[in-house]
């Protein structure tokens, strides 16, 4: 039953996982009064990266998009019984990567507010892909520990 409940949980992050990616991580601007905030998101924020770095672009692409959503199908694949558990560490890893994308973003918004010149709010698209990569990290320890049916 329970690892039933795991798989399904796991399902939901191939939808919340999307969700996040269009959803705003922070609100943005100049630090004067009468200037409003740009929202941006992962999606948006990508969009702009590639018109100025495209290494970083595919790198921020990597552990933001494909990296989380990787993780996220092959543990389905495994508790599906379609993918060998072997595969198990190669996705621990994968989450792993994906986390590295939040505290990236984590640390640009340290690095912004400490300048002074720009104010930058937290907006609740970063806690839903934060907690949708920790869920992912989660249900991948318990499918690790859950005993196989066979």
């Amino acid at each position: 039953m329970a690892h039933n409940m795991l798989k399904y949980a796991n399902l939901f992050l191939l939808i919340l996982f999307p969700v996040a990616w269009f959803a705003p991580l922070l609100r943005a601007g100049i630090a004067l009064p009468l200037f409003g905030l740009s929202e941006i998101s992962i999606v948006s924020g990508l969009q702009a990266l590639w018109q100025s770095d495209v290494v970083l672009a595919l790198l921020v692409t990597f552990f933001a998009l494909f990296a989380p959503y990787l993780k996220t199908i092959g543990l389905a694949l495994v508790q599906f019984d379609l993918l060998a558990p072997r595969a198990l560490p190669t996705l621990h890893l994968l989450g792993k990567l994906a986390m590295a994308d939040v505290f990236l973003i984590a640390l640009y918004v340290i690095v912004v507010k400490g300048v002074g010149l720009a104010r930058v709010e937290v907006a609740w698209g970063l806690y839903l892909f934060s907690v949708c990569v920790l869920a992912s990290i989660a249900f991948g320890h318990l499918a690790n520990k859950a005993p196989r049916a066979t």
